[in-house]
């Protein structure tokens, strides 16, 4: 009740503020003095409320399409309007009339822009656990940058009483005084802006500040990213490994909009968007290059001759992309076990042998075995398919096409009944309108069962479809007893739980055919398009102690993901080291 009442009178003020405006408007149309005196002191003394003590109703306004520069063009038209009602004008008197406000919103575009590039010069760096200190003040005087954008024809508020004034007196000059006053304010803001602008003053204090915090700080190992902000999972599955090391790292970022979608971490984070800047900060003291992800601006890093530049990927899997000819200007690959090492060897894109390094997956310590797991809970299915690829043509890339609704609907129509755990690639649907369309039937299927959609949580019996950034994919490894997904990663990660696995075959290829050109389907079930086998499958999972894939699952694990004795944190942290020290 209490959020109802606070959204309800931010929304009276700003119906109230735009009420003042319309009054305004009509009184100077219509030539009502005292109605239009009235209305513009209200709506000046609510603005300056509204911008102090309510920035919500300042916000929804301009969610709105009501924001300031809008109420402000009305209050200068309504002033234009009222002194054309009460004031005979002669010659050119209408057109100085109107030059008199247009030349100080034309003053105010201009000192915008500028300011927007004396902004630029500081990068546009971006800080996440870095204190920089207290930074030396800009170029840019305070009071002149407060005042640029929409704030700047503020001035143009002393219209309003002349415009009373003239309309009493019958007479034109008190405009022309107070827009001439108006002028001359936004000229000496603007003025300092555009001579900011020229001097060069406004060049950023931020950039030097994070290199003498880079100095100070010395880190060895950098964590590097360059992709956008839809695909930041890639990023996050690393923070916590690389956390784990005993070195100081830091992490860098190229897009503004990857930040916030960073996941938490202790670790200092900087985002350099220009490249400009990224290369001419003195990074010479980072031993160690880890990337992530392949992308075009990691050219910035690799041309580093001082350090170690490694590719770890951001899955192992039998796509084609798990092998990509990008990855031999890296100095190392890091793959998972021995399946990656014969994966690029086999591919033949130029990596070499002896640049490659098994050194597990880091991120799997915390996925639960039969050994370790809670049995408390449901039979539950997690149903993890991947997305339909940069060819969005290729109808077998993803089940989410063929197969999604069938897999689904079979699903929850088992009998006893099974939990559904719905966890979609997060790029589903962003090229490809079919699979778009067939993940929201599912999504609608799902909640017509009384599942709930956009879970935060997986506590409960309820079907869950899991699309934000939590739960986390291994979260939900541990409250599954089975998966179903396609060809990738997630199939290699899963089987660290060595639990049961289905892997799609929507192309129905031979299952021999299939398991040899994807080994990673080797220890799992295999699922024709038509799903006929799903009940059967579902069946045998969970049958306690009568798994026949079970020894399968255990040497496929050990040759995807190494050995199962191996903590894959301390193989993370020992080839750090080793490439720290060479």
């Amino acid at each position: 009740m209490g959020t109802l009442t606070l959204r309800v009178g931010v929304a009276a003020r700003g119906a109230l503020l735009v009420l003042t405006y319309l009054l305004l408007l009509a009184g100077g149309a219509l030539g009502w003095v005292a109605v239009f005196a009235i209305a513009g002191l209200a709506a000046v003394l609510g603005e300056v409320a509204v911008q102090r003590w309510s920035p919500a109703t300042a916000t929804l306004m301009e969610k709105a399409g009501l924001g300031l520069g809008y109420r402000q063009l009305a209050r200068d038209v309504s002033v234009v309007l009222l002194v054309v009602a009460q004031v005979p004008l002669a010659g050119g008197e209408l057109t100085l009339l109107l030059l008199l406000p247009a030349t100080v919103w034309l003053i105010a575009v201009f000192a915008g822009a500028f300011r927007r590039i004396i902004d630029r010069r500081d990068g546009g760096v971006l800080l996440r656990n870095v204190d920089l200190g207290q930074l030396p003040a800009p170029g840019l005087p305070s009071w002149a940058g407060g005042l640029t954008g929409d704030r700047l024809p503020w001035v143009n508020v002393l219209l309003v009483p002349a415009a009373v004034t003239a309309a009493v007196a019958g007479e034109v000059a008190p405009v022309y005084l107070a827009g001439a006053v108006a002028i001359g304010l936004a000229a000496l803001v603007g003025g300092t802006v555009a001579l900011t602008w020229l001097r060069g003053r406004g060049r950023g204090t931020r950039l030097p500040a994070v290199q003498r915090w880079l100095d100070g700080y010395c880190p060895e190992v950098a964590l590097y990213f360059a992709g956008p902000a839809k695909d930041a999972y890639q990023a996050n599955m690393w923070l916590t490994p690389t956390e784990a090391l005993d070195r100081r790292a830091v992490v860098f970022l190229r897009n503004p909009e990857t930040l916030p979608a960073l996941a938490d971490t202790r670790l200092p984070v900087l985002c350099v968007p220009s490249g400009a800047d990224f290369m001419n900060l003195d990074k010479s003291g980072i031993r160690v290059a880890l990337y992530p992800a392949n992308a075009g601006e990691n050219i910035h890093m690799l041309r580093e001759p001082g350090m170690r530049h490694v590719f770890l990927g951001h899955g192992d899997s039998d796509k084609a992309a798990s092998a990509n000819p990008y990855s031999k200007v890296y100095d190392e690959v890091w793959v998972a076990g021995p399946a990656g090492r014969e994966r690029y060897a086999r591919a033949g894109v130029g990596v070499r042998d002896r640049d490659v390094v098994e050194i597990g997956r880091p991120q799997l310590a915390g996925v639960q075995t039969y050994e370790t797991e809670s049995t408390d809970r449901p039979f539950t299915v997690l149903y993890a398919p991947t997305w339909e690829g940069w060819l969005a043509d290729d109808p077998y890339h993803t089940s989410v096409v063929l197969m999604g609704e069938r897999i689904v609907a079979g699903l929850l129509a088992t009998r006893p009944a099974v939990r559904l755990i719905y966890k979609p690639h997060p790029l589903t649907g962003s090229r490809s309108g079919r699979a778009r369309a067939a993940h929201e039937r599912i999504v609608q299927r799902i909640r017509s069962a009384g599942g709930e959609v956009g879970a935060t949580t997986l506590d409960g019996t309820a079907h869950r479809v899991v699309t934000g950034a939590g739960p986390a994919l291994f979260d939900c490894f541990n409250q599954s007893e089975l998966l179903i997904s396609d060809v990738s990663s997630v199939v290699s990660d899963f089987l660290q739980s060595q639990r049961p696995y289905v892997v799609t075959n929507p192309a129905g290829r031979p299952d021999d055919e299939f398991r040899r050109a994807f080994p990673t389907s080797r220890a799992g079930y295999l699922l024709a398009a038509d799903c006929g086998e799903l009940e059967k499958i579902v069946a045998v999972s969970r049958a306690a102690g009568d798994d026949p894939m079970a020894p399968a699952r255990t040497e496929l694990r050990t040759y995807l993901l190494g050995p199962a004795e191996a903590n894959p944190i301390d193989r993370f942290v020992e080839e750090v080291g080793r490439l720290c020290h060479r």
